[in-house]
């Protein structure tokens, strides 16, 4: 089975760290948001891949590349930021009306994905949220079958909101409903919507299921995305390589410390993901995410999001700070 994942988008609620980093490399839980969910469908047995980027792409690229070099990956470039559908319809001539499998490149879910990819037929993830507004929803009967699909309703009929995890198997059909879209389009840059070509082919007949995910993380904000770390680290039991130095140094689990850090007089933890080769002394780092090639010096972090190859030295403070940043807050 093929998975289309598309990774073009600019992530804007994560800026400053979206200027220079693409969402789907952001840490999380000693991870990427990428690697989780590759690692996901890796080992539910999915071994071929569409990567669809746009913003900061060849540091996916070379990522995959990186760290996936015994899969077959195929990167398509999304040129126009025109949404999910025309990501999904840049693939048309890859999946050759293949069965497929979509998942959004910030969507991270624990579920069965075994049991969903042996779904007989089309299917769709879905969690009850308390207002779904701001998402796509699906109106289903009691047997869990999809009935609609609509984008961000103003008057949900649902509280099934779409997660962003999707199996396709009439794909040709969800192309022509692609295909419907743009030829009734203006010719402009109207945004391709991907839950209204769903929905299309739900109006001709296609039998979609909605799948219940057990837990759906929110990456998508910095608040969200320390709150996802927290759980994941919780959920997994952290990391902590064996190429390190500690020196005087407490550790609170669960955390997760990357390859070469030096630690010295400080007090890590809990629910801390640091990247490699970072450099901390003199400090506290709680519930926070920091990235590699840091130096921390004399500060008490909480609560923060920390770029890679940045430099602090201060006092008590809560940080959204992006990559290639120096900051002196004595």
């Amino acid at each position: 089975m093929k998975a289309i994942i598309p990774v073009a988008g600019a992530g804007t609620k994560l800026r400053p760290h979206t200027y220079t980093q693409p969402k789907a490399l952001i840490p999380l839980a000693g991870k990427t948001i990428l690697s989780i969910i590759i690692d996901q469908l890796v080992a539910a047995g999915v071994n071929e891949f569409i990567l669809v980027v746009g913003y900061l792409g060849d540091k996916i690229q070379d990522y995959a590349r990186a760290h996936y070099p015994n899969l077959n990956i195929t990167i398509i470039q999304q040129n126009e930021r025109r949404g999910l559908g025309h990501a999904v319809f840049l693939c048309k001539e890859m999946v050759n009306n293949d069965e497929i499998v979509i998942v959004l490149g910030d969507t991270i879910c624990e579920y069965n994905i075994e049991e969903f990819l042996a779904i007989d037929g089309c299917a769709l993830g879905v969690k009850r949220v308390d207002d779904p507004r701001d998402f796509g929803v699906a109106e289903t009967d009691e047997e869990h079958n999809v009935t609609r699909l609509i984008e961000k309703p103003q008057i949900p009929k649902s509280n099934n909101a779409l997660v962003g995890i999707y199996k396709i198997s009439e794909t040709k059909l969800m192309f022509d409903c692609l295909q419907s879209i743009v030829d009734g389009g203006s010719g402009g840059f109207e945004e391709l919507n991907l839950t209204t070509a769903l929905d299309c082919m739900v109006s001709k007949g296609t039998k979609f299921k909605a799948f219940k995910v057990s837990n759906w993380f929110d990456c998508g904000k910095k608040d969200t995305l320390l709150e996802s770390n927290s759980t994941l680290l919780k959920k997994w039991g952290g990391n902590i390589s064996e190429d390190h130095v500690f020196e005087n140094t407490i550790i609170i689990p669960p955390v997760s410390i990357a390859a070469g850090c030096a630690i010295k007089n400080a007090i890590i933890g809990p629910n801390v993901s640091i990247g490699e080769k970072s450099i901390i002394q003199y400090s506290i780092v709680k519930d926070s995410i920091v990235g590699s090639f840091t130096k921390l010096y004399d500060v008490v972090l909480h609560d923060s999001l920390i770029g890679c190859d940045t430099e602090i030295k201060g006092e008590t403070r809560t940080l959204n700070i992006g990559d290639n940043t120096e900051i002196d807050l004595g």
